[in-house]
């Protein structure tokens, strides 16, 4: 998925980070735990390592998305694939609310999509419910959903606005395709409030990755949190945005990051700390310093990477194309 600070980009830069901190090598026997997890590639990356991986995030897809990655393990039942694509599209939540076509004025996906994505969604539910499948398949399943149809969203990257013409991406008729199921040992997968977990669980390395700026992930992803939640809620506003209140991260105000940032370092039951942030953070670099050498011996590290771009040159104020990415580490 094109996610908004996916760390693709930097895995090597943080391999080699961890690598240098803590000594540990791939196949060594030690719990890292991925907490703002969103699309998993971290934790996945660790897995293979032969890390025991937990995981978590606040929402809902990206749980789903890593209950299969981190907890799913070969063999995996894909005999399902084909049944489902071969489903005929009918008028559900998704098509009813996100397509044109039912007079919702949205433009998310187009109305073949919208209907494909509906009876997949409601046909695993119906299964799942019915036992007629296993918790790991309909999670493998699910998951792939999610990752799917998010490749034809007509969108320019996130779900706060829809494009006014079908793009040419998302003009293709949906196809459902599965996720790979990754080796490793299997982890475990919350989907709660990260400082109210950091109190109940330990390990040895910690990686954290949080919101950086003002912009919450529930605005951005909300049609994906419908699709994997599919609870019918209350729509509002042109866009469709669902109630997202419980959801927003305290890490993304200014105000009260500082505050939390130090509560999750402090009930840390880890030795080795990691944090991702950049140079344009709500928090200061002299900030996260600060706080985190108060819980023992500080240190980071830098590299510069292509600024995320979710819409065109001309319509932001920003003029940089690169900025500076932080991996600030404690041993505590």
């Amino acid at each position: 998925m094109n996610y908004i600070g996916s760390k693709y980009s930097l895995l090597d830069f943080l391999q080699e980070t961890i690598l240098q901190l803590t000594d540990y090598k791939d196949g060594d026997d030690y719990v890292f735990a991925d907490l703002f997890a969103g699309t998993g590639i971290v934790g996945s990356t660790y897995k293979a390592k032969g890390c025991r991986v937990i995981s978590n995030d606040i929402q809902y897809y990206s749980y789903i998305l890593n209950k299969h990655f981190i907890e799913n393990c070969s063999p995996v039942d894909t005999s399902l694939l084909n049944t489902l694509n071969s489903l005929p599209g009918i008028d559900g939540f998704i098509y009813n609310n996100y397509c044109q076509g039912s007079g919702s004025e949205r433009n998310y996906f187009t109305d073949f999509n919208g209907r494909k994505c509906d009876v997949i969604r409601i046909e695993l539910e119906k299964m799942y419910e019915n036992n007629q499948i296993s918790e790991s398949v309909y999670m493998y399943f699910l998951a792939s959903l999610v990752n799917s149809i998010d490749k034809y969203a007509n969108t320019a990257s996130v779900y706060g606005a829809f494009l006014k013409h079908i793009k040419k991406s998302a003009m293709k008729d949906f196809k459902l395709e599965l996720l790979p199921v990754i080796d490793g040992p299997k982890g475990k997968v919350y989907n709660e409030n990260i400082n109210s977990l950091v109190r109940h669980i330990s390990g040895d390395v910690l990686y954290l990755d949080p919101p950086y700026n003002a912009r919450q992930y529930c605005s951005n992803y909300h049609v994906l949190e419908t699709i994997a939640k599919y609870d019918n809620p209350i729509l509002s506003g042109k866009t469709g945005l669902r109630d997202s209140s419980e959801q927003k991260s305290e890490f993304c105000s200014k105000r009260t990051v500082a505050t939390v940032f130090d509560d999750l370092i402090a009930n840390a039951n880890f030795k080795y700390i990691i944090l991702s942030y950049n140079n344009e953070g709500l928090m200061s670099l002299d900030t996260i310093k600060e706080i985190m050498s108060k819980y023992g011996t500080y240190s980071f590290y830098t590299k510069e990477y292509r600024r995320f771009k979710a819409d065109k040159d001309e319509n932001r104020n920003i003029t940089a194309d690169f900025t500076t990415e932080y991996l600030h580490c404690l041993i505590k």
